[in-house]
C-alpha cells in the first residue's frame, strides 16, 4: 500500500522529472554532441554554439531556458510549473555533471538513432511525471497561445528553425541526421507514455458532465462535444464526453480524471487527419 501512495504522489512525479531530465542530458553528451547533430530545442542550439565558439553547452542551456521558464510563467501561466523548473534545471545540470563521460561513437546515424531513443525516453518519462524540460518547448507553449496553432506544429517550427540552421553551420546530411533523430524522438515520446499515437480521442462517459467539463475546459483547455447516452444494463441516461487531446494533454487528462473523477468511464483512441481549431491551421469549427 505504501508503495501505490508513493507512486501516485507528487514526489514520485518529482522522481520521474529528475530521472527523465537526467537521460536526456546523457543523450547529449553521449550520442548527440558527439556526432553534431543539433536535433532542434536548445540542446541543438547549443550544439551549433559549440561548433563556432566552443561555448560549454551545459551554460548555453541554462542561460536560455531559465530565461525562457520566467517569461513563459509571465505570458502562459499555470501551464508550467515547479517539475517543469526542475526539468529545466536538471538537463544542463546533467550534461555539466557528465562532460567528461565519452562512449566514442561518431557515426552521425548511429548518433542519431541511440541520441534519439534515449532522448525519447527521457522526455517521455518527463511528461509521465507531468513536468517538461523547458527550452523551445516554452517558446512553442508561447506561440500555441497567440497564434492558435497545434503544439506539435508550433514545436515544428521551432525545432526546424534549429535543423535549418545546422544545415549551414555543419552540413546538410548532417541537418538530415537531426530530422531523422527528431522522429525518432518523437515516436519513443509517444510509446513510453501512452504506447500509442500522438493525438488521442478521449470517450469520457458520466454522470457528472459539468465536473468533468470543468476539468477539460480549465484544466487542460480543450474544446469538448456532449452526446447523450443510455446505459445497456441500467437503461439510465448519461452523457457521453468527446475530446480530442495531444499526447502530453492526454496523460495529465487521464491523471486529474483518475484524481478528481474517478467514476467516470473513460476511453483513449488513437486520432488522426483532426481537422480544426487546435488542431490544423484550418479553423472549420468552435
Amino acid at each position: 500500500m505504501g508503495k501505490t501512495k508513493f507512486m501516485q504522489s507528487s514526489a514520485y512525479d518529482y522522481v520521474r522529472v529528475i530521472f527523465g531530465a537526467a537521460l536526456v542530458g546523457l543523450s547529449f553528451n553521449l550520442f548527440l554532441l558527439p556526432t553534431r547533430i543539433a536535433a532542434g530545442g536548445v540542446s541543438g542550439i547549443s550544439t551549433i554554439l559549440y561548433e563556432l565558439h566552443g561555448w560549454n553547452p551545459a551554460y548555453v542551456q541554462w542561460l536560455i531556458s531559465l530565461p525562457l521558464f520566467v517569461l513563459a510563467i509571465l505570458l502562459v501561466g499555470k501551464e508550467f510549473s515547479m517539475k517543469s523548473l526542475v526539468g529545466t534545471f536538471f538537463v544542463p545540470f546533467t550534461i555539466w555533471l557528465t562532460g567528461g563521460m565519452k562512449l566514442h561513437v561518431e557515426n552521425p546515424l548511429l548518433g542519431s538513432i541511440y541520441g534519439g531513443i534515449l532522448l525519447g525516453i527521457g522526455l517521455g518519462i518527463v511528461y509521465r511525471g507531468n513536468g517538461s524540460t523547458g527550452g523551445t518547448a516554452l517558446i512553442a507553449q508561447i506561440l500555441k497561445k497567440y497564434t492558435g496553432l497545434s503544439s506539435g506544429f508550433a514545436q515544428l517550427i521551432v525545432d526546424g528553425g534549429v535543423v535549418l540552421a545546422s544545415a549551414f553551420v555543419f552540413d546538410f546530411e548532417l541537418a538530415l541526421y537531426a530530422l531523422m533523430s527528431i522522429y525518432v524522438t518523437s515516436k519513443v515520446i509517444d510509446f513510453v507514455q501512452l504506447r500509442t499515437s500522438p493525438t488521442k480521442l478521449a470517450l469520457i462517459i458520466t454522470e457528472r458532465e459539468a465536473d468533468v467539463q470543468a476539468v477539460i475546459r480549465d484544466e487542460v483547455d480543450r474544446g469538448m462535444t456532449k452526446v447523450r447516452v443510455v446505459g445497456g444494463h441500467s437503461a439510465k441516461e448519461r452523457t457521453m464526453i468527446l475530446c480530442v487531446v495531444e499526447q502530453s494533454e492526454a496523460v495529465y487528462l487521464k491523471k486529474l480524471l483518475e484524481d478528481k473523477e474517478p467514476s467516470s468511464f473513460v476511453i483513449f483512441l488513437n486520432a488522426s487527419e483532426i481537422l480544426g481549431r487546435g488542431f490544423s491551421s484550418e479553423r472549420i469549427y468552435e
